[in-house]
């Protein structure tokens, strides 16, 4: 049983890390010193009593829109992204449950073997037994990216928030790459509208779309930054948060 060590902002969250992001250094495959760390983050907001969710990206073995431009079926090589995905998900479980934290993987493409079928009322029990839950493979269907994949469970699973943690130094959403552009400047809020409408490719146009529709927030930052989860549930200003300016 988790005892609370402060009120937190949301009480369900999905957090949603770049496949890259798991890489460290590289940006290629999994980094055994990125993934300890990663986990510590994550046990460390599950002690403030917060439900967490994890939906992982998997950049760092495969992106589909890469073999796609390559001459490959766009639709298989979206299944092999799908499969790197569930590769990081089951690196994560075994670094949380090194840490003592209890952690489920559901797949959207069955594979009984290695992990549950993504059932939602099965998950939510997990959620309630205070284990984090993964949910790998993304939407399960070619042409939708694990951004999506994030809020769509994150509208199923009840969550308060959707929190992106990107990779190499972004922290936040800018008006241009700033790893590119010395000048761009770094917005602390942001309506998904405008998002949308200034084409900031910080994260999918459908997953903000659907976060929109939804009343879900989100909110980009550097998760290699250590305590940036911890403090973005204490309410404090870090990454850029997206939302209708009401909400």
């Amino acid at each position: 049983m988790v005892t609370p060590s402060l009120t937190p902002r949301w009480k369900r969250i999905v957090f949603k890390p770049s496949g890259e992001a798991l890489a460290g250094a590289s940006g290629q495959g999994l980094d055994g010193d990125t993934l300890d760390a990663t986990a510590r983050e994550i046990v460390a907001v599950r002690e403030m009593g917060v439900d967490v969710i994890v939906v992982v990206g998997g950049g760092n073995f495969w992106r589909g829109r890469q073999g796609a431009m390559a001459g490959m079926d766009a639709t298989q090589s979206d299944h092999i992204g799908m499969l790197g995905t569930v590769m990081n998900s089951l690196a994560l479980q075994d670094a949380l449950e090194r840490a003592g934290q209890i952690t489920r993987v559901q797949t959207a493409i069955e594979m009984p073997r290695i992990a549950e079928p993504y059932i939602r009322r099965r998950a939510m029990r997990h959620l309630e037994k205070g284990r984090v839950v993964i949910f790998a493979a993304g939407t399960g269907n070619p042409f939708f990216t694990t951004d999506t994949a994030a809020a769509l469970r994150a509208a199923e699973m009840d969550a308060d928030a959707m929190l992106k943690g990107t990779h190499a130094g972004v922290d936040g959403v800018y008006d241009a790459d700033p790893r590119k552009v010395p000048t761009a400047k770094k917005y602390d809020e942001i309506s998904y509208l405008e998002v949308m409408t200034k084409n900031l490719k910080v994260i999918d146009a459908t997953a903000i779309a659907f976060c929109r529709d939804h009343k879900i927030p989100i909110v980009v930052f550097d998760m290699s930054s250590p305590g940036a989860l911890q403090a973005i549930l204490r309410g404090d200003s870090v990454g850029t948060i997206v939302r209708d300016p009401a909400s």
